[in-house]
């Protein structure tokens, strides 16, 4: 191809040269030629050798991507057992994390049990610095060392040596009055406390929000009272104490009275008091009529039966008009104003003057009656209401917090306490009163038929002549009629 080119590059030059001196022409381009084929031979020698260098590097190449290509499997195999080993250590790490963790979480728990304790236990008030001492360890990112736990064992110690003794010593407590003084404090294990000042005896309840000693607004008894000064004073062995913590001398000192339920009790509670009063009035009133009213009954009938045995109706009448207002008496009298009439008209007579007097003898006892019916009821209202409260409150802010639902409670318990209260005594009176009621009535109908029995006797043996002048309107003169 290339031979071509330059005979057609020699025929060119030879046409251009318009056939100058072929010859010179001719030398020329075998000169170029020679030349061209020297520097084609050159090309080619330096193409070979250059193909051996490419052959040689590419080989090397090829060598060196195999080594790379091993190399790589290698490091992949050691990226590998790397990242294998990296999980691992990960795990591992995770794994005492958690450890750490835990570890941390049963210090602190430790330690908040430990605040707990020392917070509620009255030694703190002869030790205030303990509860110093275990705020560090309840710092949020502060690592718990063995610092802490030395010093958390400690305090667990101490905690449980205090709790075994019983120590009598010196300290301040806040009196009933509020006042604070110094005193001997008797410390009987973590169960109770007590003190003794000059001037009084008593129990302590102690205060953990300022970790002080605050005697007991009610005094104990007094054999306790001597009872504590003894054992102080070292003259007795026993004392006592209450090993509740408190719990049972608070309940004591803290009693609810009556006053207490009441106002616990809500608005219902003032409905079923007047009630409850309004009954007591009407039962002292009706007990008081109805003695009244009974009294001398048969010693009054022995008199009127003496005198109309004798005929002397007209004494009779002046001795039941003695007791005028009395039922007895205006029964008896109804009857004498009918000596002359049948034993049946006398008998309606005396009948419908027993049933004249029943209204006055029964008076009130039916409104003691509902009153003893609607007591009980106020009670369930209160009871209902108290309950609904008790549901808006859970409504509002849950069941958590057993307080937000005693107000309630209360209500409903002390409502139903006191219907029940007002209501037993009065049904009660109220069937004592019927009772009583239905005695009198019994007798007034038993004093009836015996004065029929002498009326008629005395009319039926004996003829009617009045003993007496009597005066107008009296039972002579209707009988002489």
């Amino acid at each position: 191809m290339k031979s071509l080119l330059i005979a057609l590059t020699l025929v060119w030059v030879a046409a251009t040269a318009n056939a100058a001196d072929l010859r010179v022409a001719s030398q020329k381009a075998r000169a170029d030629y020679e030349s061209a084929q020297a520097e084609a031979r050159e090309s080619q020698q330096r193409i070979l050798e250059y193909k051996a260098t490419l052959t040689s590097v590419v080989a090397d190449l090829a060598g060196r991507v195999d080594q790379l290509t091993t190399d790589i499997a290698d490091l992949q195999r050691r990226l590998d057992e790397l990242q294998a080993a990296e999980t691992a250590q990960t795990q591992k790490q995770t794994e005492a994390r958690m450890d750490m963790r835990e570890y941390t979480g049963v210090i602190r728990e430790a330690a908040r049990e430990l605040e707990t304790t020392l917070s509620q236990s009255h030694f703190t008030a002869f030790e205030t610095e303990r509860m110093n001492r275990l705020k560090p360890v309840l710092a949020e990112h502060r690592f718990p060392g063995m610092d802490d736990i030395t010093t958390i064992s400690d305090l667990f110690f101490q905690e449980m040596v205090l709790s075994g003794e019983v120590d009598l010593r010196p300290g301040t407590v806040v009196d009933a009055g509020g006042t604070q003084t110094t005193a001997d404090i008797l410390t009987i294990g973590p169960f109770c406390a007590a003190y003794r000042t000059e001037a009084q005896t008593g129990f302590l309840r102690y205060g953990e929000e300022n970790q002080h000693f605050f005697a007991l607004s009610k005094a104990p008894p007094l054999a306790m009272r001597r009872n504590l000064s003894r054992y102080m004073a070292g003259d007795a062995d026993a004392v006592h104490f209450d090993f509740s913590r408190g719990a049972a001398l608070r309940q004591l000192t803290h009693r609810a009275t009556l006053v207490d339920n009441i106002k616990q009790g809500g608005p219902i509670v003032w409905p079923i008091l007047g009630i409850g009063l309004v009954a007591l009035v009407i039962a002292l009133e009706r007990t008081l009529f109805l003695n009244r009213v009974h009294a001398n009954t048969d010693r009054l009938m022995g008199r009127v039966n003496e005198l109309a045995g004798r005929g002397d109706w007209s004494g009779c009448e002046k001795v039941l008009r003695h007791g005028k207002g009395k039922p007895v008496n205006n029964v008896l009298q109804a009857g004498l104003g009918a000596v002359n009439e049948s034993r049946e008209t006398l008998e309606s007579v005396l009948q419908e003057a027993i049933l004249k007097e029943l209204p006055r003898l029964e008076h009130l006892l039916p409104a003691l009656n509902i009153m003893g019916a609607v007591a009980p009821l106020l009670g369930l209202l209160g009871t209902v209401t108290g309950m609904i409260e008790t549901f808006q409150a859970i409504t509002l802010y849950g069941a958590g917090d057993p307080r937000m639902m005693s107000g309630g409670i209360s209500e409903a318990l002390v409502t139903t306490m006191l219907g029940l209260a007002v209501a037993i005594p009065i049904m009660l009176v109220h069937t004592f009163l019927r009772r009583r009621l239905e005695h009198i009535v019994g007798d007034m109908e038993e004093k009836a038929v015996a004065l029929s029995n002498i009326i008629c006797r005395e009319c039926t043996l004996v003829p009617l002549k009045p003993v007496l002048p009597a005066p107008p309107g009296t039972v002579q003169q209707r009988a002489r009629a």
